[in-house]
């Protein structure tokens, strides 16, 4: 019912308001003839008579007022909508909705984001840190414009890009047998207790994967949901974990250069595949691409020497 009566509720509270339905007719542009035939339609739909027709005089019925008052605020909601969507996608001050890791929440994504509105200072942004799986979730939702995540996905409805390669490192609190090394082969670790991210995210996958290149399945204690947590319980002396450089150091942890397996997770953009673009959103996601090889600080990408001997 309602697909059949929103087409003509403009058109109902244009009469509604004139009283007239040649005044109505005209401001809304078509025939009289046509707007007749909709009221006559729209009464017969509801089974209600809306008007008291006095030749092309009318008057709303007590159901055609208390009609009017919700398909009044009807269209002031479409309206409303219609004004967002609008400034949404205004190329100077519209929105981006962009999704990233938590990891890169402290330090990568707002230097982006300043870089950005350099040129661009009135665009918005609606920011969702969360982790990879979660993000192509909510991007395929149609929740969000763009996703920094990692591994870079591989599907079907997806576009993505690889734009960088951040080192991880072994972790371990400063008392630990390992903590006077500087470089480590990761089946030293073998025999170590483990903290990890939970299954699902994309930091644990290159977690396992890279202990089973090094010939080995992690012994795993604790599982959290964001790195940071994951350093408090290797100072705890709950564990060692692999992990993505911190912003800020913290204390009462070694972090340790892993030189086998190469220990590195892609950084990629990702958007569904066919979306079309707000010019925001394509001005961002052209400055995503321009940033590849630098997106991370420096401190984050691998130096050249993390292969050297332990």
């Amino acid at each position: 019912m309602g697909l059949l009566l929103a087409p003509r509720l403009a058109y109902f509270a244009a009469v509604a308001r004139h009283e007239h339905v040649t005044r109505a007719a005209a401001e809304m542009g078509v025939p009289q003839s046509t707007l007749s035939r909709a009221m006559v339609r729209l009464e017969a739909d509801l089974g209600v008579a809306l008007f008291a027709r006095r030749g092309r005089t009318v008057a709303l019925t007590p159901a055609g007022r208390r009609f009017l008052t919700a398909a009044e605020r009807a269209l002031a909601e479409v309206e409303r909508a219609a004004d967002t969507v609008r400034a949404d996608a205004d190329p100077t001050a519209g929105r981006v909705a962009f999704g990233f890791l938590h990891t890169m929440g402290s330090e990568t994504v707002p230097a982006l984001i300043r870089a950005f509105r350099a040129d661009h200072p009135k665009v918005r942004f609606t920011l969702v840190q969360n982790y990879g799986e979660a993000m192509i979730e909510r991007l395929r939702a149609g929740e969000l414009d763009l996703c920094l995540t990692s591994p870079v996905p591989d599907a079907p409805d997806l576009v993505a890009r690889r734009l960088d390669e951040q080192r991880l490192r072994l972790v371990v609190p400063d008392d630990h047998r390992l903590a006077g090394r500087r470089r480590i082969r990761l089946a030293e670790a073998a025999e170590e207790t483990f903290v990890t991210l939970e299954p699902g995210y994309g930091l644990r996958r290159i977690t396992d994967d890279l202990c089973a290149e090094a010939g080995f399945a992690p012994r795993v204690a604790f599982e959290g949901e964001e790195a940071e947590t994951l350093r408090g319980l290797v100072a705890a002396g709950l564990g060692v974990a692999l992990l993505p450089p911190p912003a800020v150091a913290r204390p009462g942890v070694v972090e340790l250069t892993v030189t086998a397996p190469r220990a590195v997770r892609e950084i990629g953009v990702a958007w569904l595949d066919g979306h079309p673009d707000t010019a925001p959103v394509a001005a961002f996601k052209k400055f995503l691409l321009s940033r590849r090889g630098q997106l991370l600080p420096k401190g984050s990408r691998p130096p050249q020497d993390d292969s050297a001997p332990a």
